[in-house]
Parts: C-alpha cells; sequence; structure tokens
C-alpha cells in the first residue's frame, strides 16, 4: 500500500504572516520563517517536510491563498 506524502508550496511575495497556516497543521510542518518578504512580513515555510501528509488544511484556511499542497504516492 502506498503512503501519500505532500509538498506545500506557498507564495512568500504574497504572505502576509497571519500564521493561520502553521496553527491547522496537524503535523507541525509549517512555521514562520525568521526572514521577511518584500512587504516586511515574516512569511510561513516548510520547517519540516518529510512529516507533511497533504492535507491541505493550510491552504484551506489561508485567507489570501497563497498556498498550493501537492500530494504524491510514496512506495511504503
Amino acid at each position: 500500500m502506498a503512503k501519500l506524502r505532500g509538498a506545500v508550496v506557498i507564495d512568500i511575495e504574497r504572505c502576509k504572516g497571519c500564521e493561520l497556516c502553521t496553527i491547522v497543521c496537524p503535523s507541525n510542518v509549517l512555521a514562520m520563517h525568521e526572514n521577511v518578504n518584500n512587504k516586511g512580513y515574516h512569511y510561513s515555510y516548510m520547517a519540516n517536510p518529510e512529516a507533511c501528509t497533504g492535507c491541505t488544511n493550510c491552504a484551506e484556511v489561508c485567507p489570501d491563498t497563497v498556498i498550493t499542497v501537492y500530494r504524491i504516492k510514496v512506495p511504503s
């Protein structure tokens, strides 16, 4: 049986650093980066990418729709 693995892509220049995605992530994949984007906001990034299941919670809660989630099947 194949296992699902996810990848989160964030448009860091459009991210306003609301942190909603980091709160709803059940696997603690996302965190706020110490650097800032061109608008001066700390942006979200995949701090723990190997834990991502591709659940899409982060993309669903993002008020600015700057998150895209991809899912791939990984042989177990």
